[in-house]
């Protein structure tokens, strides 16, 4: 007499939404995923860019940098010792060290021990006074004391590296160049400005597309936007200005 057989459990039905997606749904999901990996791979559209420093323009027609100076000099050494460090705890202890020393040879006369009385509450500040009474005595010794309008003069200097040279150039003489700081390069990352792994990257991109006509304000635009709009752990999208334009994939609400 043959064993009578166990039917074979049935399978738990799912729910009817879960049981089958519909094949043109599934193809607009693939086709949109796919569209927004192309839109971002390819970057911006010329007319999107003018758009988006045009607006700039439109809110702030010119930016100024947070660092407090009083002239190339003092400009030099404000961005040098900004290295890892605020704009506003900078300006702070240079608003009295600048009606001291103002010139390299007022700075050189200070000393390297008496800049450190100034700048203390700045970090690194013991490299930094060594570094600015260093590019101090090179000014005067090579330069008559003035600060060079050139690119591989001005690295040469010590503690100046490319963004500070760009800083320089650009504010003490009006060259339109780029400087990259984690601001800047966050902005143009996610923004699909210019991407790139490296700040020189991002500022070899950004030359090749920002328009003559926004060139010498550019990286004030976006580091005042990195800096305050678009920040790296809550960026304020609902008041970004190039919200719709923007590639940034993980926008706030």
């Amino acid at each position: 007499m043959s064993e009578p057989t166990t039917p074979a459990p049935k399978s738990p039905k799912k729910p009817a939404a879960a049981r089958k997606r519909p094949a043109k749904a599934i193809a607009n999901a693939l086709a949109a995923k796919a569209a927004s990996k192309r839109r971002k791979r390819d970057g911006l559209t010329a007319q999107e860019i003018e758009a988006i420093f045009f607006r700039f323009h439109e809110v702030e027609p010119e930016p100024k940098g947070e660092l407090e100076s009083v002239n190339a000099f003092t400009l030099l050494v404000a961005v040098v010792l900004s290295a890892q460090a605020t704009d506003v705890g900078v300006n702070k202890a240079t608003r009295p060290l600048f009606q001291v020393a103002d010139t390299p040879a007022a700075m050189l006369a200070l000393g390297e021990e008496g800049l450190t009385g100034y700048i203390k509450t700045i970090g690194l500040f013991r490299n930094k006074a060594k570094n600015v009474i260093a590019l101090s005595r090179m000014l005067l010794d090579r330069h008559d004391g003035d600060v060079p309008r050139d690119r591989e003069a001005l690295e040469a200097l010590p503690g100046v590296g490319r963004k500070t040279a760009n800083v320089v150039l650009n504010m003490a003489f009006g060259v339109p160049t780029i400087a990259v700081d984690t601001h800047l390069f966050r902005v143009a990352n996610r923004t699909g400005l210019a991407h790139g792994k490296t700040p020189l990257a991002v500022e070899l991109g950004l030359e090749k597309i920002v328009p003559d006509a926004y060139r010498l304000h550019a990286h004030h635009w976006l580091i005042l936007h990195g800096r305050y709009v678009c920040k790296a752990t809550k960026p304020a999208c609902p008041r970004c200005i190039i919200r719709d334009i923007c590639r940034f994939e993980h926008k706030t609400v």
